[in-house]
């Protein structure tokens, strides 16, 4: 029997909002995901090194402040520092439609924007991430 995907929602940086982030955590385990939810001003660091420590398979961050194309970048510099580049990472918020390519070209491997549904995210987690063994 194969375990429950493991999703971390992150909040990095000085973004005080997460209505957005509590909606998809507890979609996410409604849908039968075990959900690790890190709470506001979470740092590169602390996301990533959480990640490892929880074992899990996807790293989903939400940033509503603007800063995505400098949270986003250190976040996949620091798992791959870590040598845990595996661990994929997508993300939401409010991201402009022009810089989504950009973020994806460095490695976010999906950007969900504002109206999207949490039916579409739990599809996609779905057909996109796979358990550790």
């Amino acid at each position: 029997m194969e375990r429950p995907l493991r999703i971390m929602i992150a909040k990095p940086g000085l973004d005080g909002h997460d209505r957005g982030a509590k909606v998809i955590a507890r979609a996410l385990r409604d849908a039968g995901m075990e959900v690790i939810y890190t709470g506001l001003h979470q740092t590169a660091d602390t996301i990533v090194q959480s990640a490892i420590q929880e074992d899990v398979d996807a790293i989903g961050v939400s940033i509503l402040s603007g800063a995505h194309m400098t949270q986003f970048p250190e976040i996949l510099s620091r798992l791959k520092e870590q040598g845990a580049e595996d661990i994929p990472v997508f993300g939401g918020g409010i991201i402009p439609k022009e810089d989504i390519d950009k973020l994806k070209s460095l490695g976010v491997k999906e950007i969900f924007i504002p109206g999207t549904s949490t039916q579409a995210v739990i599809d996609w987690i779905k057909s996109n991430v796979r358990a550790n063994p």
